[in-house]
């Protein structure tokens, strides 16, 4: 019993901790995202400048705004979108950060579908 006691308030002080997101660091810089599609790695590699970013994907070279909602969150939306469907806003919540790369959710605004990825600052 008196382990329990103990052990009570050491859980809720641990629950309690929030790591610290530096998401500041990441507005500006060069960066590079890995993922998965049908099974074969693909890379984006794109560059940040407060509220512009360019994506270079498989050659092909795209620019985006961005609105930052917080210092954390932010909303991206292609400036020439090609179809419908790059007309469509993606929000993105940075989760945590480390020295040199972050971990987001995003989905398509309005849509409770989210997915998580990494980024890593180059």
């Amino acid at each position: 019993m008196k382990k329990i006691i103990f052990l009570l308030p050491t859980l809720l002080l641990l629950s309690c901790y929030n790591a610290e997101k530096n998401c500041k660091d990441f507005k500006t810089g060069k960066f590079k995202f890995e993922h998965e599609v049908d099974g074969v790695k693909k890379t984006t590699v794109f560059e940040r400048k407060d509220s512009i970013e360019i994506e270079t994907f498989e050659g092909k070279t795209d620019t985006s705004s961005i609105r930052w909602v917080s210092d954390c969150e932010y909303v991206i939306q292609k400036i020439h979108p090609k179809n419908m469907a790059e007309k469509k806003a993606i929000t993105i919540k940075i989760l945590t950060t480390t020295k040199n790369s972050y971990i987001f959710e995003f989905g398509i605004v309005g849509s409770d579908e989210k997915q998580r990825g990494t980024v890593i600052k180059l």
